[in-house]
C-alpha cells in the first residue's frame, strides 16, 4: 500500500466501503458524463475510464500501475467539468485555481470517488476496490440472443473493409431461432474532431431488412450505397415478440481510442433510450483514388532523436555560456554516455534543457551502418532551430538549428543519404511554435519589437499577431494565451489564420514547399489531431502537387481512420499496433489484444496499413526493454539483473518478429538494435552507446535485428501481401497468413517461456525462413503442425502448394 501515500499534496482519503459516507442521494442534473483523462489513457475520454452515479458519488473501478499524471473532466473539456490541482497541489475547480496536473502513484485495483463539498469544492477518495462494477441489463429473449452479425465474416458483410466512394455494402444479420419480427440498418455519418473531445452521429439512413428463411430462424437482408467519402456508424434496430433491442458492436477497448468496440461479432442489449449510448460498428469510405506513395509499402524506418545520436562535428556543441533556453542558460553534458536529465537532476529545475551535441554530421558518418542495420527510410524528429533538445518548441522554419549544424548540412545529408539508398522524413508541429521564437518572443531573446507575446505582452504591432490569439481581458500572461495542452512554453498557433496558412503551405516558399525541395520524401505532422481537417486538406493538397510521391505521416495515438479518406494523411505512427505488440511480447494474453489489430486491418485502407509506422519504442513513450520489465538503461545504470535483462532482449526480439511479419513499416528507435533502455521522458532519449565513446552496444542484438530486417527487404509477400483473418490465436500464440499473388506465408508467434506445439490448416510444403534445414509439410488432410521456440516464433513460405 506504498502507493497510497505520500500524496504530494493532493487530497485523497482512503476508504473501505461506501458506506462511509451520507445517504444515498439522486444524481446531480444535468447529469454530467465524467471521465478519467491522462497519462493512463493518453488524456482522451474513454468509456473505460467513465465515472458513474452511485449513492451520494461519481466512482470509478480502475486497475493501474506506476505514476500518473491525470484530470477530471467531460468529453469536451467543459470549464466547469474540469477537475484538476491548484497551486498547493489539491483538488480544485478551474474557478478555484485548477491549473494543474493531479499527480499520483498507482497499483493495483481501486475505486477513486469524486463529490463536492458544501462549498463547490471537490473532494477525491481512493481506497482498495469497494464499488461494484457496472453490469449492463441483461438480455434474456432467446430470439434476441440467437442474432449473428460479424463484420469480418463475408456471410454478413460484403465486401470487407475500407471502401471506395460510390460502392454499395451487403449487410446480413443471422436470427438463429424464431421470433424476430423486423432488423432495420441504422447508417449515421461520425463527426470526430481534436483529441476524440467531440464525437458525435449525425443519423443518416434507416434501412429495413428483408427478412428470408435461415433454418429454424431468419436471415435478414439489405444494401446501402455510400455516397460520400467519410466515417460512417452502422448497427442494428430488432424487434422481437419480447421487445426491441440493439445488435450493435462488441465491448472491446481498442488501445488509447475513445469509443469501445472492436468490431467483427456483435453484442445485443436492450435498446437504450439515449443512443449515443451505442456501441457503433465503423465504416470507412475513402476516395477512389489513393496517392499513398507506392514505395512506402517497403518502408523500414530508422527513427532517430537527432541531439542524442552521434556528436560528429564538436565544433557546433551547444555552448551554455552562449546559448539560453526561455529565459535559463542551458545545461550541457561533460560525458556522453550519461542519463538524461529531468528537472532537478542537473544544475537546474527546468526541462528540456540539458544537451549532449548529437548533429547533422553525425547522421552523415553513420548512415552507412543505418542502411547495414536494413533501413531504407531515416525519420527525424525535428531540426529546426528551437531553443529545447526535442526543437518541437520551433524558433525559426527554414533554419537548420545551428546545434544541428546548417541548411547545406542538411542538403548534404539528404544527398548522402540517396548513395545509400535512404529517405529522409521531417517533422514539425505546424500546430504550436516556442514561446522563446522570433515569432512569439515571449521571454524577449529576439529583440522583443517583432514577436507577437513580446517581452510577455500582447503585440499588435507584430506581423505575427494574427497567428496567435489573446485575451487581453486577463491580466496573468500565462492567461493571455493558449498553450498546446496546457504548456505555455508551445504557444498554440491560429489555424484560421490566413497568414499562417500561407507561411505553412500556401506560399511558394512556405514551409512545406521549402524542406521537400531542399530533399526531403515526406512529413511526419506532430499532434495531428489537434488540427482542422480542412487545414489537413488543404496542405496535403500542396505536399502532392509540390512532390507527388512524398508520403505523409499523422501523429495519431489511436484509430486513425478519420485521416485515411484520400484526401488528409498516407499513415500514421501506429500507437495502436505498438501497444498490442509489446503487450503480447510481454506475455500479455494474445486473445485479449489481437482485436485491436483486427480493427486496423478492417477500418484502414490497405495502402495505408500497408504504410503506417509500425512503433515500439518512441520518444514519446518508455522504450520496449523498460515495458519488459528492465527500468533503467543498461548502458546508463548500473545493477541490471543479467538474467532479466537477457528475457526482456528475446521478448524484443519477438516483438521485431511481430514487426516483420504485419503490415506497415517496422519501426526501429535509435539504439534498441544494440539494446537501449529508459522509461519515460526523458530516459526514453538516452544517447546512442557507440563503441569509440565508452559504449558497449549488444553486437549480438544488433545482428538479430539485421537478420529480421533483411528477411522481409528479401521477401515481397513480407512487404506487400494480403493480411488474412487470423489463422490461430490462443492465449500464448498467434499465426497469421500473407498472400501476394502465388506466394503464402506464415508467421507464427508464441509469447510463452517454453516451447508450443499448434496445428493449423495450412496445406502444401513450407520452408522455414528463419531455420533453412526446418522445412515442413501438411499431413494429407492439409493440416500443418509447428513447435515455436519459447518467446520467438518461425516464418514459413510456402514452397509447393497442394
Amino acid at each position: 500500500m506504498r502507493g497510497l501515500r505520500a500524496l504530494g499534496g493532493l487530497l485523497l482519503a482512503i476508504v473501505s466501503s461506501m458506506s462511509a459516507h451520507a445517504a444515498c442521494r439522486p444524481a446531480p442534473e444535468p447529469t454530467q458524463e465524467l471521465f478519467l483523462r491522462g497519462s493512463m489513457n493518453n488524456w482522451a475520454a474513454l468509456e473505460d475510464y467513465q465515472f458513474r452515479w452511485l449513492c451520494n458519488a461519481w466512482v470509478l473501478n480502475l486497475s493501474l500501475k506506476n505514476r500518473h499524471e491525470f484530470k477530471i473532466a467531460d468529453a469536451d473539456w467543459s470549464p466547469a467539468s474540469v477537475v484538476a490541482a491548484n497551486h498547493q497541489g489539491q483538488p480544485a475547480t478551474v474557478a478555484q485555481g485548477g491549473h494543474a496536473n493531479l499527480v499520483r502513484v498507482f497499483e493495483g485495483e481501486h475505486t477513486l470517488s469524486l463529490r463536492f463539498d458544501g462549498a463547490g469544492r471537490p473532494q477525491l477518495q481512493l481506497g482498495p476496490k469497494t464499488a461494484p462494477d457496472a453490469q449492463a441489463a441483461r438480455v434474456t429473449d432467446p430470439a434476441a440472443l440467437s442474432l449473428v452479425f460479424d463484420s469480418r465474416a463475408l456471410q454478413h458483410k460484403e465486401p470487407f473493409g475500407a471502401q471506395p466512394v460510390g460502392g454499395t455494402i451487403r449487410f446480413t444479420v443471422h436470427a438463429n431461432r424464431p421470433g424476430v419480427r423486423a432488423v432495420t440498418l441504422v447508417v449515421e455519418r461520425r463527426h470526430l474532431e481534436g483529441n476524440q473531445e467531440r464525437l458525435r452521429y449525425e443519423p443518416l439512413a434507416r434501412v429495413p431488412l428483408t427478412p428470408g428463411p435461415h433454418g429454424l430462424g431468419t436471415r435478414f437482408e439489405g444494401e446501402y450505397r455510400f455516397e460520400a467519402i467519410g466515417v460512417y456508424g452502422y448497427w442494428f434496430e430488432v424487434e422481437t415478440e419480447q421487445g426491441r433491442y440493439a445488435l450493435q458492436n462488441n465491448k472491446d477497448s481498442v488501445y488509447w481510442t475513445r469509443e469501445l468496440g472492436s468490431m467483427g461479432p456483435g453484442l445485443v442489449e436492450a435498446l437504450p433510450a439515449n443512443t449515443s449510448r451505442i456501441r457503433r460498428y465503423r465504416q470507412t469510405v475513402h476516395l477512389a483514388q489513393l496517392r499513398v506513395p507506392d514505395w512506402a509499402a517497403d518502408t523500414i524506418y530508422y527513427y532517430v532523436f537527432p541531439e542524442r545520436f552521434r556528436n560528429g562535428n564538436p565544433a557546433n556543441d551547444p555552448d551554455p555560456k552562449r546559448q539560453r533556453y526561455q529565459d535559463h542558460p542551458i545545461e550541457r553534458h561533460t560525458r556522453w554516455l550519461e542519463r538524461p536529465w529531468r528537472p532537478g537532476e542537473g544544475g537546474d529545475a527546468v526541462h528540456n534543457n540539458d544537451f549532449f551535441g548529437g548533429d547533422l554530421q553525425g547522421l552523415i558518418d553513420k548512415l552507412g551502418e543505418i542502411r547495414d542495420l536494413g533501413a531504407n527510410t531515416l525519420y527525424l524528429t525535428p531540426i529546426f532551430q528551437a531553443a529545447s533538445n526535442h526543437k518541437y518548441d520551433t524558433g525559426d522554419y527554414k533554419r537548420i538549428d545551428p546545434g544541428f549544424g546548417s541548411n547545406a548540412d542538411f542538403r548534404r545529408l539528404t544527398r548522402e543519404a540517396q548513395k545509400h539508398g535512404l529517405r529522409v522524413i521531417l517533422d514539425t508541429s505546424l500546430n504550436h511554435v516556442g514561446s522563446d521564437s522570433p515569432y512569439f518572443d515571449r521571454f524577449g531573446n529576439f529583440g522583443g519589437k517583432e514577436g507577437a507575446f513580446a517581452n510577455g505582452k500582447p503585440n499588435p504591432q507584430s506581423p505575427y499577431t494574427d497567428w496567435f490569439l489573446f485575451d487581453t481581458s486577463k491580466t496573468n500572461p500565462n492567461d493571455q494565451y493558449q498553450g498546446w495542452v496546457g504548456i505555455k512554453d508551445l504557444p498554440e498557433l491560429n489555424k484560421a489564420s490566413e497568414s499562417w496558412r500561407r507561411f505553412a503551405y500556401r506560399d511558394a516558399d512556405s514551409v512545406t514547399r521549402h524542406w521537400l525541395r531542399e530533399g526531403a520524401a515526406g512529413w511526419r505532422m506532430d499532434v495531428a489531431p489537434w488540427v482542422s481537417d480542412d487545414f489537413w486538406r488543404e496542405w496535403s493538397a500542396v505536399v502532392k502537387a509540390e512532390k507527388p510521391d512524398a508520403l505523409t505521416v499523422a501523429e495519431t495515438w489511436f484509430d486513425a481512420s478519420k485521416f485515411f479518406l484520400g484526401d488528409q494523411f498516407d499513415s500514421t505512427m501506429n500507437y495502436i499496433f505498438r501497444n498490442a505488440v509489446l503487450d503480447y511480447a510481454a506475455g500479455g494474453r494474445a486473445t485479449q489484444i489481437m482485436p485491436s489489430l483486427e480493427l486496423t486491418r478492417e477500418a484502414y485502407p490497405a495502402p495505408m496499413l500497408h504504410a503506417n509506422m509500425n512503433l515500439l519504442s518512441t520518444h514519446d513513450q518508455a522504450r520496449a526493454l523498460h515495458h519488459f520489465g528492465i527500468a533503467g538503461n543498461p548502458h546508463t545504470d548500473p545493477g541490471t539483473d543479467p538474467a532479466r535483462l537477457r528475457e526482456a532482449k528475446q521478448r524484443l526480439r519477438l516483438a521485431l518478429l511481430f514487426q516483420v511479419g504485419f503490415p506497415g513499416a517496422p519501426t526501429v528507435y535509435y539504439g534498441d538494435e544494440v539494446g537501449v533502455g529508459g522509461g519515460d521522458d526523458p530516459y526514453n532519449r538516452a544517447p546512442y552507446p557507440w563503441a569509440d565513446a565508452g559504449g558497449q552496444p549488444d553486437t549480438g542484438l544488433r545482428a538479430d535485428f539485421r537478420r529480421l530486417l533483411q528477411l522481409r527487404a528479401a521477401h515481397a509477400v513480407l512487404r506487400r501481401g494480403v493480411l488474412e483473418a487470423p489463422v490461430l490465436v490462443t492465449d500464448e500464440v498467434i499465426v497469421l497468413r500473407r498472400r501476394l499473388g502465388a506466394q503464402t506465408a506464415l508467421i507464427a508467434l508464441n509469447n510463452a517461456r517454453s516451447a508450443r506445439t499448434v496445428t493449423v490448416d495450412a496445406p502444401g510444403r513450407w520452408a522455414d525462413l528463419l531455420t533453412p534445414k526446418a522445412a515442413a509439410q501438411a499431413h494429407a488432410d492439409g493440416q500443418l503442425t509447428l513447435t515455436l521456440p519459447p518467446l520467438f516464433g518461425r516464418v514459413l513460405l510456402q514452397t509447393e502448394a497442394p
